[in-house]
């Protein structure tokens, strides 16, 4: 019973400093890169997982990516999302429509960049506590969220004007690009904040990897 009760008093020294619970268990090189291609596969397979909903259909690409970030931290999960990246634009087919360097020309390429930058801060936000709540993480995800579709249309606007000379205005770009598409992604940080909540503890304690 002593060696139960210690037990649990040490596990609640852990819980409430996040600092003791880092350096104690933090990751080898090994493990990181062991995690970090786990989710350049899972991104790279996301991209045609497609839920069929009405109107507009949408991938779990996103949700990799909003997890690499959440499990991984911003460093690594933006990592993992380079490394796809770099494997598509080195000719894999592992983007929605293909791969090869020509694909930066492809309107929706903006999001594909946006996914770096969204993760990477999205893990930024939700590792600055060692325990985060509910609230951070969702905080974290719309965060990265608007950071993709920041990237994402003006990217869209820029190639569809001054590379196919098929302008687009503002409402459409809107509309196509953030407004038909966004409700599935809502869902995606929803799911993302739930599934954090209940992973980061593991990674944490290096059960998963």
């Amino acid at each position: 019973m002593a060696v139960k009760k210690a037990y649990k008093e040490v596990r609640t020294v852990i819980r409430r400093n996040p600092d003791i619970r880092r350096k104690g268990l933090k990751r080898s090189g090994t493990r990181d890169m062991v995690l970090c291609g786990m989710f350049v596969t899972l991104i790279a397979v996301g991209a045609f997982i497609k839920i069929p909903i009405p109107v507009v259909p949408f991938t779990l690409q996103y949700l990799f990516t909003m997890l690499a970030g959440l499990l991984l931290g911003g460093r690594m999960g933006s990592i993992a999302v380079c490394v796809y990246v770099l494997l598509g634009l080195a000719g894999l087919p592992v983007f929605a429509h293909g791969g090869g360097i020509g694909y930066i020309l492809q309107p929706s390429f903006g999001y594909i960049i946006g996914f770096i930058a969204g993760t990477y801060v999205t893990g930024m936000i939700a590792n600055k506590k060692g325990d985060p709540g509910y609230l951070r993480l969702l905080t974290a995800n719309f965060t990265g969220l608007g950071i993709v579709y920041l990237f994402g249309m003006a990217y869209y606007y820029m190639i569809s004007r001054f590379y196919l000379g098929t302008p687009i205005g503002l409402w459409s770009l809107f509309l196509y690009c953030f407004l038909l598409v966004v409700p599935g992604d809502i869902v995606l940080c929803i799911l993302g904040a739930m599934l954090g909540k209940r992973m980061i503890p593991l990674i944490r304690e290096g059960r998963i990897g």
